[in-house]
């Protein structure tokens, strides 16, 4: 009797494994499309927005290169923003930090914040503000992301993903770099972690972004590299060399981005007082250094430095300096482009000290910069392949592998936890500050 039996507790138990693999299966597909569609709705209406933003921002930006008096409206366009975020009960330092830290608390989101941060970027670039957008665009993308999850009622571990979703969807659509936004997202929350589970989503809002605004004739960033070297064991000593020191300028610009807002907000209690006095020092320093190179994003001294290897040697301390100050007091803005330009001026610089083609030299600065105050060398890497192509691939390697290590755990985002040791393979306890 039990010889009989047995072959058919075998068959039983392979009708239940494969009753549990079909069910687990379908629980996946479910999943796959449950997150393509949601993520293709929430990059299509980042798409959207990342357009206006766009179209916006460039529009404000060649109204104050044609009107040189607006710069003396920097002013009242920051009493405006405050006064906005005071009307609208919006804290007004709520920021990418508050973004990130959402992912992994229950933190909300306010409703508003979206507008705030499109009206007071464009206000601030209108005005001569130095300021960049794709930080202006993670608000607001990480904002329209979760208010769509709110809108779908999802749970809280939904909500996260919902929130790096819209992220990289306007990232993507506004830089024009849909992988980086992808990997960006899913790397710059925790140093030493990759939230892969959030890859599908994020790339299916990239994707449809990306596309919308191309149809939408909104460029995205690209740049043409003059001449790439030859990989040798000299040229990769240089660019070492080149990495080391932009790792040790992005500690001096983190450092004093922090700095300013900490020492604005010590001294200047008053948040309309601290808005003016900073609108003040950028209308003089601004008449002091009369060409306009530091206000905006910069974008033409960074194509310069990049496709013509043209810089001055000091262009990336006064950037330092203008951003810090922008950004510090309270107006809208992102640090993104700011750090762009630091490192490509930076790099053009270097270049013509270690006998590197000044442009190419940028490129490497652009990327090792980016990496250095991101914490992000994968989502740095991609961003070399998305923008310069990858004939130089190795090379930008390199600088994100040495600036990424030579940083330390300093970044733009204190919101980033630090999960594993950059020094060796060991958990670093989630509290860890900063060193």
């Amino acid at each position: 009797m039990v010889a009989r039996k047995q072959p058919t507790i075998k068959m039983d138990n392979a009708k239940e494994f494969l009753k549990h693999k079909i069910v687990s299966s379908f629980h996946y597909i479910v999943v796959f499309l449950k997150w393509v569609f949601i993520a293709g709705v929430t990059g299509l209406i980042c798409g959207l927005v990342g357009a206006a933003f766009d179209i916006s921002v460039d529009k404000a930006t060649e109204a104050f290169a044609a009107h040189s008096w607006l710069i003396y409206l920097l002013l009242p366009a920051g009493l405006a923003i405050i006064g906005l975020y005071e009307l609208f009960k919006v804290k007004p330092h709520v920021g990418t930090n508050d973004i990130i830290s959402s992912i992994r608390t229950s933190e909300k989101v306010p409703v508003l914040l979206v507008p705030l941060v499109f009206v007071g970027t464009v206000l601030t670039h209108l005005c001569g503000g130095s300021a960049g957008r794709e930080g202006a665009a993670l608000q607001i993308g990480g904002g329209i992301g979760q208010q769509i999850g709110r809108l779908l009622k999802l749970d809280e571990k939904d909500m996260h993903l919902m929130t790096l979703c819209g992220m990289s969807g306007l990232f993507a659509g506004l830089f024009g770099t849909p992988l980086t936004a992808t990997i960006f997202a899913i790397e710059v929350i925790s140093i030493g972690v990759v939230y892969y589970s959030a890859l599908i989503p994020c790339l299916s809002a990239s994707l449809v972004a990306y596309s919308i605004t191309k149809f939408l004739h909104v460029d995205g960033v690209a740049f043409k590299i003059p001449e790439i070297p030859d990989f040798s064991a000299l040229m990769c000593a240089k660019t070492i060399i080149l990495a080391a020191i932009c790792a040790g300028i992005s500690i001096l610009f983190c450092a004093a981005m922090h700095g300013s807002h900490k020492l604005f907000k010590k001294y200047i209690k008053n948040e309309f007082l601290r808005i003016a006095i900073g609108a003040a020092a950028i209308i003089l320093l601004t008449l002091v250094f009369s060409d306009r190179r530091y206000n905006g994003t910069g974008m033409n001294v960074i194509r310069a430095a990049i496709e013509q290897g043209e810089a001055l040697p000091y262009d990336f301390v006064l950037k330092i300096i203008f951003t810090a100050i922008t950004i510090g007091v309270g107006f809208r803005g992102g640090e993104m482009v700011p750090t762009f330009f630091i490192g490509a001026t930076l790099g053009c610089t270097l270049g013509g000290i270690l006998g590197i083609n000044p442009a190419f030299a940028a490129a490497l600065g652009f990327i090792a910069m980016f990496c250095a105050v991101m914490n992000c060398p994968i989502a740095s890497i991609i961003l070399s392949i998305e923008v310069f192509g990858a004939g130089g691939l190795l090379f930008f390697a390199i600088v994100c592998a040495v600036s990424y290590l030579l940083s330390g755990y300093y970044g733009l985002y204190t919101s980033q936890k630090i999960i594993y040791s950059k020094l060796k393979a060991e958990f670093i306890n989630m509290d860890t500050k900063p060193l």
